[in-house]
């Protein structure tokens, strides 16, 4: 189930850079470059969002995972660009390489930050996946601890 998720998740990076490049290249004859790029990377990371949700871990939306979901961005930012600065002036690779091979290793940690986000933590849910088993194990749960409860 992981493995099936996080190719799910490589696409849908793959499509959130099609998605701001193109959204980039509409908007860059009305709009100065950097406000092109502002404007393109948010409504690409709103597209990744949705598409994270349903396609990726097939959970529900919610304004909680919403608002924290630019961790992912944040998480991967913070990785490639030290892994571009380790790879070329540590390890002396080309820096034409450098930015691909940093990509490359962001991708495990951005999974994990991002089923973190979406489904609650690391470890694997049921085969039914999503929140309805988070849900199913925490009312659970609460009925063990009524049960167990003593009443007045």
């Amino acid at each position: 189930m992981i493995r099936r998720q996080l190719i799910r998740f490589a696409a849908v990076g793959v499509v959130n850079t099609g998605t701001y490049y193109a959204c980039y290249l509409l908007l860059l004859p009305w709009l100065p470059y950097v406000a092109a790029h502002v404007l393109a990377f948010a409504v690409s990371m709103v597209g990744s969002f949705f598409l994270t949700c349903r396609f990726t871990y097939n959970t529900r939306p919610t304004w909680r995972k919403f608002l924290l979901f630019p961790l992912t961005n944040a998480a991967n930012f913070v990785i490639t660009t030290s892994g571009v600065y380790l790879l070329v002036d540590v390890l002396r690779l080309d820096s034409t390489y450098a930015p691909l091979v940093a990509a490359a290793a962001a991708i495990p940690v951005t999974f994990v930050v991002s089923r973190m986000i979406m489904l609650g933590g690391p470890a694997p849910d049921a085969e039914a996946g999503g929140d309805s088993a988070s849900t199913n194990t925490r009312e659970s749960l609460g009925e063990s601890v009524a049960r167990t409860t003593p009443t007045a």
